[in-house]
């Protein structure tokens, strides 16, 4: 996996790398911009290797995606195909993640050894442009989850039950989702939880609010009345920006929510 550029000279290496790659290439880059820069830069390339395949990992709108794949097919550079992925650095760091596939059938034999060298499943979520969709749809349900888990929980424990109690409930009644059970907002009830480490680690708040609003900008091209979606936004909007929440995971919002601290 190429690394991600952080200035001109990198940004123009990278370009070199990919023009020269005769198989396959993967990409991993930040934003939308990035993507359509990188790409823009290999077109110039007079003798592009026949039969290329170029998968994307980054986590981008589906129209800029689906824009950089009809401009590699018409400059004749390869197949360009979505693959965004899902895990984080502990699943990148144990090849462990999981990938959503946006490609022509044809194509899934070529890319999905490629991504399994990297993680334990691709899911084939249909042609290309899909794999993104399904990725923002998830996270956007994951936006909300997280903000309901965390007036859930504090809601409850002002109500004076112990969290260990109420995510117990949770976890094994309607309400249960991944933020109650493997990312609960409240410290010590899943000591695995960034919670449980001053939400230091994990899915950065920051992260949350790009996707969330990838998600929105896409639901809007393709129609779709989204009515909690401008206000999950704001909360983590304004939750990145006090002193105490930024820099760390999403689950953060709880205490952004001036979430009550369990007793020791």
């Amino acid at each position: 996996m190429l690394p991600i550029p952080k200035s001109p000279p990198l940004l123009f290496l990278l370009t070199l790398v990919l023009t020269l790659l005769q198989d396959i290439a993967i990409t991993v880059l930040p934003e939308p911009q990035h993507v359509r820069a990188v790409y823009q830069s290999i077109t110039a390339n007079p003798q592009p290797p026949a039969h290329r395949v170029l998968i994307d990992c980054s986590t981008i709108d589906p129209s800029t995606s689906r824009h950089v794949a009809k401009m590699m097919a018409d400059a004749g550079q390869g197949a360009f195909v979505d693959a965004p992925m899902s895990g984080g650095v502990v699943g990148a760091t144990a090849a462990t993640l999981t990938f959503m596939l946006g490609a022509p059938s044809a194509l899934v034999p070529r890319v999905e050894p490629a991504l399994l060298l990297m993680g334990r499943k691709v899911l084939h979520c249909g042609a290309q442009g899909a794999g993104l969709s399904a990725k923002l749809a998830n996270n956007y349900l994951l936006a909300l989850n997280n903000i309901a888990t965390a007036e859930a929980m504090n809601l409850g424990m002002r109500w004076g039950l112990d969290p260990a109690t109420l995510a117990g409930v949770i976890n094994v009644s309607t309400g249960r989702c991944w933020p109650s059970e493997v990312n609960n907002p409240v410290k010590g009830v899943v000591n695995t939880a960034a919670a449980s480490r001053n939400y230091r680690g994990g899915f950065g708040i920051s992260l949350m609010k790009k996707d969330l609003g990838l998600a929105m900008v896409a639901a809007k091209e393709a129609g779709a009345k989204m009515a909690l979606a401008e206000t999950a936004f704001a909360v983590y909007d304004d939750a990145e920006k006090r002193p105490d929440c930024s820099g760390r995971d999403f689950s953060v919002v709880y205490r952004y929510l001036d979430g009550k601290e369990p007793q020791d």
